[in-house]
């Protein structure tokens, strides 16, 4: 088992509703990855597995304003479903596309991730590489959902 981070696009009223009704909530996102009868048709979701708190190492040196943990509304009390609305998706979505994977991998450091205990604490020379491909996929989630309008749930996973 390990920290997994996900997201999938969400409209203006299931947030509301989530934020009214957390139990609703929780077992509606569940259900989202299950469901083929998605009453969103095409929504955006990604997954970041476990990369996500090396995207955050190198994300804090950049101008992109995106703290997985901090973020967005809680939803449930145990810190597992938090709430984005399609304004904060928005901003996002436009700091992730303005800065180009260059600019965010020139911040990895292996030596130091290991020194700072930056999970999952497998840090080795390659460059980060191994970061890219989730990077884009989240630059990629933001821009679907601002551009349809969404907000977002994020699923955090302990």
């Amino acid at each position: 088992m390990g920290m997994y981070i996900s997201f999938v696009g969400a409209t203006t009223e299931e947030l509301d509703r989530a934020e009214k009704d957390p139990s609703w909530a929780d077992e509606f996102v569940y259900e989202l990855y299950d469901n083929e009868d998605d009453p969103l048709p095409g929504r955006p979701d990604v997954g970041l597995d476990k990369k996500w708190a090396g995207l955050q190492f190198l994300l804090d040196e950049t101008d992109v304003h995106l703290e997985f943990l901090m973020d967005g509304f809680p939803i449930l009390e145990d810190g597992t479903l938090f709430g984005y609305s399609a304004d904060e998706v928005k901003t996002v979505a436009r700091q992730l596309r303005a800065t180009p994977w260059e600019q965010v991998a020139a911040h990895y450091d292996a030596e130091e991730m290991t020194k700072e205990d930056v999970y999952p604490r497998i840090w080795d020379d390659d460059g980060g590489e191994w970061l890219e491909d989730a990077y884009e996929e989240l630059v990629e989630f933001f821009g679907k959902a601002a551009d349809r309008g969404l907000g977002a749930f994020m699923t955090f996973s302990f």
